[in-house]
């Protein structure tokens, strides 16, 4: 038996009821083999991974309006990876990762759970080498500028694993962070965009953020 308890609930992604295992709630904690530990999660950051987050519907409703061709999607800090589920309804490329070690265990059983195919799963540590991860042509998140020092570290991990031409697309729910973010990546080359969001998918429950759009065209 694990040593966390969860559930699973019914909630609306992208327009669409989905049933979602999560941890119970954000007392949670479970690192017997200090897995966790390893990769840097305090006790009181390990639930986050494992509870559903209002920048995760806003994002996932999203990429309702986003176009993916051929492009390679990266979802970064999936977490529950409701916004990888999102594009893999909508049958894009999309590669989950995060660096929880039960990250990948939640995603199986939340794509079993909604008859979803399997998508691809690979370890995304931001402050790590991560050679087998390759490149992007669209890199996504949702709130993942909750800590100082996550700016300088996403925005580097980003450079490493975004091909020449890129966009960016960040729900943040305006973190005090989010401002230097913008530097590293106006340093980076990007043009960026926002779209205040009010409310969350569905008009009814308010949400205070937006959506953060960063693009670089290849050199010519």
């Amino acid at each position: 038996m694990p040593g966390y308890k969860t559930k699973t609930q019914d909630i609306v992604v992208d327009g669409i009821d989905t049933h979602i295992r999560s941890l119970l709630d954000r007392q949670q904690f479970s690192d017997p083999q200090g897995e966790a530990a390893r990769a840097g999660i305090s006790s009181a950051a390990w639930p986050l991974f494992g509870l559903v987050w209002p920048s995760a519907l806003v994002l996932a409703a999203h990429m309702e309006h986003v176009v993916f061709g051929q492009r390679q999607v990266l979802e970064v800090g999936c977490g529950l990876a409701l916004v990888s589920m999102a594009v893999q309804r909508r049958h894009g490329q999309i590669t989950a990762s995060d660096c929880h070690p039960l990250a990948e265990s939640f995603l199986l059983e939340n794509l079993r759970l909604n008859d979803l195919a399997p998508l691809t799963y690979s370890r995304g540590d931001w402050t790590t080498a991560n050679p087998a991860l390759g490149r992007f042509d669209l890199i996504v998140g949702s709130d993942v500028l909750y800590d100082r020092g996550q700016p300088e570290q996403l925005s580097a991990f980003i450079e490493l694993h975004a091909e020449a031409a890129v966009e960016v697309i960040i729900a943040d729910p305006d973190r005090g962070n989010r401002s230097a973010f913008n530097r590293r990546m106006d340093g980076l080359g990007y043009e960026r965009s926002e779209l205040k969001v009010r409310m969350l998918p569905g008009g009814v429950i308010p949400y205070k953020g937006r959506l953060l759009s960063y693009r670089r065209a290849a050199l010519s």
